[in-house]
């Protein structure tokens, strides 16, 4: 029973000091622990991505049309159309300052077997290009770049009244592509006009879908670099000419300074994804030609998409200009001169559309 006692009382003693050891090894496993946590690397936060400023943009539009007749009682021509267009936008934005940047390219033309000559149905190029700066709320000081031409010649195509050589048509023959290209007539050509423009302004924004820009100060040249056009685009005689009683092409001047007012308004609506609508409208007035005459250009432009890479289109373009002279058939035959008269164009279309960018960067 001695025994017992004194082990209990033995183990009592020692009790105290194991406690004390064991709670020396906790402190120092927590020391150790709290050196390696301190040492170890912290896990960097995840930044947040670059704000991107810049919005890009290629559409590409191929349409494509033929008709091909055999023994076909009705009649008709055999036709191959073709026409292209190409809308290249880049947008930047940041802050109160923007900067848009729009290319508009269009060609297309017609193969008919009743004229064995390609014929130009399209032919635009159009850059567009205005830096704004944040005024109030919805007006932005502005300062707008734009440039208007064609690709190439476009030429009407009258029927000949005889052969490339000055020789009558035989009996029972045709005329060939010679003799249409004989009888041809120069419409227009690579800036041949062309129209540039600086203006100077304020943008309203009073909605997503509108925008309206007022620039009092507005100039710019009309360029006409083919001297037969220059008379048809009523560009100013050379001084030296002034008083000639018979004028030719090479007696204008290639370029006319123009400085005015322009009010632009542009409207554009997506419905849907599968569904757009946009108008643009362009009213000029120059200070130093008959400020009274305004000059309009008016275009419109439907887009319905029907399919992931089919699309119909349907454009509309009207065009007033007090300074372009256009005959009609018969005044050319008997050589009268143009008169000033409304410009209407509609084509309505169905091919293939592809988006090869669009993307913020």
């Amino acid at each position: 029973m001695k025994k017992e006692l004194l082990t209990i009382l033995l183990s009592f003693a020692i009790l105290p000091v194991c406690a004390q050891d064991l709670l020396t090894e906790v402190q120092k496993a927590a020391a150790e622990a709290a050196v390696a946590i301190d040492k170890a690397p912290v896990p960097e936060k995840p930044k947040d991505p670059p704000k991107k400023y810049w919005k890009n943009s290629l559409q590409t539009k191929l349409d494509f049309g033929q008709t091909s007749l055999t023994n076909w009682a009705a009649g008709g021509y055999n036709t191959v159309s073709l026409k292209t267009f190409i809308d290249a936008n880049a947008n930047y934005s940041k802050n109160e300052m923007f900067w848009n940047n729009r290319l508009q390219l269009d060609y297309g033309f017609l193969y008919s077997a009743d004229k064995p000559v390609l014929q130009k149905t399209d032919d635009r190029i159009y850059l567009e290009s205005k830096w704004g700066y944040q005024a109030t709320n919805k007006l932005y000081y502005s300062a707008e770049f734009s440039f208007k031409s064609q690709f190439s010649n476009t030429y009407d195509f009258p029927t000949p009244t005889s052969r490339a050589d000055g020789s009558a048509l035989g009996e029972n023959e045709e005329y060939g592509a010679a003799d249409w290209k004989a009888a041809r007539v120069l419409k227009s050509g690579f800036l041949s006009p062309a129209y540039t423009n600086l203006a100077l302004g304020l943008d309203y924004k009073p909605l997503n879908w509108l925008t309206i820009n007022f620039a009092p100060l507005t100039g710019g040249f009309v360029i006409v670099d083919d001297p037969l056009l220059r008379g048809s685009y009523s560009q100013p005689l050379k001084k030296e000419f002034e008083n000639a009683t018979e004028v030719t092409g090479d007696m204008y001047k290639a370029a006319k300074f123009e400085f005015g007012a322009q009010l632009k308004m542009d409207f554009k609506v997506n419905v849907n994804d599968n569904f757009a609508f946009s108008s643009q409208v362009v009213l000029f007035s120059d200070y130093l030609d008959k400020p009274q005459n305004l000059r309009v250009n008016w275009d419109n432009r439907i887009d319905w998409k029907l399919a992931r890479f089919f699309s119909f289109t349907v454009t509309t373009g009207l065009i007033y200009d007090d300074d372009v002279m256009i005959q009609t058939p018969e005044e050319s035959a008997d050589g009268i001169p143009g008169h000033q008269r409304v410009q209407f164009k509609e084509s309505l279309s169905f091919g293939f559309v592809y988006t090869f960018a669009s993307r913020n960067s």
